[in-house]
């Protein structure tokens, strides 16, 4: 297998507020339709054999605005079931639980439908996908394969690939709209590039803002901030 290039949606009402989403199937806001397609030329140097993707319209349309070809719906990427704290947020939920942590504490309990997830019954779902992602490297050796997806569901799948436990997904931060690929280095599993996005400026449909007088000197942007390495090959291929 080449690389894994793991993205995450662009971004939603909910994702903009800070809402857990997870079965709530909500569209791109128009900036998230932008973040969607700065993701194509982020894309544009890879073979990408497979593209994998979840069943949320938010994910589908990433994948179509990316540019990728014939993505396959995959429903074990969806989202962390969040049960009961489907639509609130991390702030809401601590004013009864102070300190709730959702990689050690877990969800409250849902609706019969959606009753919830525990860290590891997302961990074994990443499992799952990380074993067909390499049975279908076995057909396409040298080639990459793209998973567009959620947040915390692709956090957990970057700790599983690398040995660790679902719970230290909460290492891994992850913006909406951004690419990060997984690969080796001697035969070892490693993060080869992660959280990269498109400068603002350069975001197809973007305006130009107006230099922000009011900075410190010197002081990186927040999007700055966030941008990774720049798209390409990484170092991370086996030798």
């Amino acid at each position: 297998m080449g690389e894994l290039i793991l993205i995450r949606h662009g971004e939603t009402e909910w994702s903009r507020s800070g809402q857990h989403t997870s079965y709530t199937d909500l569209p791109l806001t128009p900036s998230g339709e932008r973040q969607a397609r700065a993701l194509a030329p982020l894309l544009a140097d890879r073979r990408i054999a497979l593209t994998l993707v979840s069943p949320a319209v938010r994910a589908r349309r990433t994948a179509e605005l990316a540019g990728l070809a014939a993505p396959r719906i995959t429903p074990e990427l969806r989202e962390w079931d969040y049960g009961g704290y489907e639509g609130v947020t991390t702030d809401e939920i601590r004013r009864t639980r102070p300190q709730w942590n959702l990689w050690t504490d877990g969800v409250a309990p849902g609706p019969e439908a959606h009753p919830g997830e525990t860290p590891a019954e997302v961990g074994a779902r990443a499992d799952r996908v990380l074993a067909e992602a390499a049975r279908a490297a076995l057909r396409d050796a040298d080639e990459d394969i793209a998973l567009v997806a959620h947040s915390h569901f692709l956090r957990v799948l970057t700790a599983r690939y690398l040995g660790l436990t679902p719970a230290e997904g909460t290492l891994f931060q992850l913006a909406t709209g951004a690419v990060s690929r997984l690969g080796t280095e001697h035969g070892k599993p490693v993060i080869t590039a992660w959280n990269v996005t498109l400068p603002e400026s350069l975001v197809p449909g973007a305006v130009p803002e107006p230099p922000n007088t009011t900075e410190r000197e010197g002081a990186a942007s927040p999007r700055e901030r966030t941008v990774g390495r720049p798209p390409g090959r990484g170092t991370g291929r086996r030798p």
